[in-house]
């Protein structure tokens, strides 16, 4: 049995669309980037659905992901070890809260070690 010949025009039109396209750029959300001193940065140790492998979790950024993901590699170049950007947080694998937070003050972040 022959399948029947599908129109392209067909199954590509939009009948309908009430904003657009929908991936241009005007429908992204702007995140506002706050300069070091006004953002609050809790540094934290966390263990929790990591099979008991320390990760020290940084949160409270208010940044762009490209400053973001920038800064990641510069901390985990300070700490020696591999990480990840995952919303708006930083986890860097291994217990390294008071040396983050030395280096974020530096930076002029307000850093604050968070937990035990």
């Amino acid at each position: 049995m022959a399948s029947p010949k599908k129109n392209p025009k067909q199954g590509d039109r939009v009948v309908y669309s009430e904003f657009g396209a929908s991936g241009s750029a005007a429908f992204e959300r702007a995140i506002p980037e706050q300069p070091p001193h006004q953002q609050a940065i809790k540094v934290e140790a966390s263990r929790k659905g990591r099979k008991g492998k320390t990760v020290t979790v940084i949160s409270g950024f208010q940044l762009k992901p490209e400053t973001l993901n920038a800064l990641a590699k510069e901390l985990k170049a300070l700490c020696g070890s591999g990480g990840t950007v995952k919303d708006n947080t930083i986890e860097i694998q291994g217990d390294h809260a008071p040396k983050l937070v030395a280096a974020l003050v530096a930076k002029g972040y307000k850093a604050k070690r968070s937990g035990g």
